[in-house]
């Protein structure tokens, strides 16, 4: 599940400098479209990243994790939160001034961004995962997955449809294996219907 959601986060800010590459002075009302879609992906990782600062820390505490490697993580996760809120900032001034130099800040932005979180991602994949792969059959360890899924089911379903947004088939396999195919259909088409609405048509 967290390859997923770093894969998502990683495709939503490919997406984004895509499309903003294409966005031409003067066209605030594209620059706005962009402003919101990227507010869904800051909201669903900083979720994310909530749900690993309450939960998944401590856990790791717990198994004697070494306490440097988590309080580095707990920076890199608050140099995220400030440069993803940098980047709001330029989109929103983008959309309200349309400029050519609102454009080229808004790029720069999100170039700076993508870099902060590419090298959290990347440390956490390298240095946390492995840790956790030999706990994922454990009753403690799925207490603690148990709390970090628990979500109203409107905010489940956005999540799912976010998740699963031009998601690939051996990705759904993947995804399969963590949530049953028939609890992740309901939830993304019942539930997300908001991000189905106001976020996928952005990108496409």
């Amino acid at each position: 599940m967290n390859a997923l959601i770093h894969h998502a986060v990683r495709r939503d800010l490919d997406r984004l400098a895509t499309a903003l590459d294409q966005v031409r002075e003067g066209d605030t009302a594209r620059a706005a479209e962009l402003e919101r879609a990227f507010a869904n992906l800051r909201r669903e990782l900083t979720h994310h990243h909530e749900g690993e600062d309450t939960y998944v820390w401590p856990f790791l505490t717990g198994l004697g994790v070494d306490a440097g490697l988590l309080a580095t993580m707990e920076s890199e996760h608050a140099a995220m939160s400030a440069a993803l809120a940098e980047t709001g900032d330029a989109l929103g001034a983008l959309a309200r001034g349309g400029s050519a130099a609102d454009g080229d800040a808004a790029r720069a932005s999100l170039a700076r961004t993508r870099g902060v979180v590419a090298a959290h991602l990347d440390h956490e994949e390298a240095a946390l995962e492995p840790l956790l792969r030999d706990q994922e059959k454990t009753p403690e360890w799925k207490a603690v997955t148990k709390k970090l899924r628990h979500s109203s089911p409107g905010d489940a379903g956005s999540f799912f449809a976010w998740l699963t947004d031009g998601m690939s088939p051996a990705d759904r396999v993947s995804l399969g294996t963590s949530v049953p195919p028939p609890v992740t259909v309901v939830l993304t088409r019942v539930f997300g219907r908001r991000y189905a609405r106001e976020v996928a048509p952005v990108w496409r």
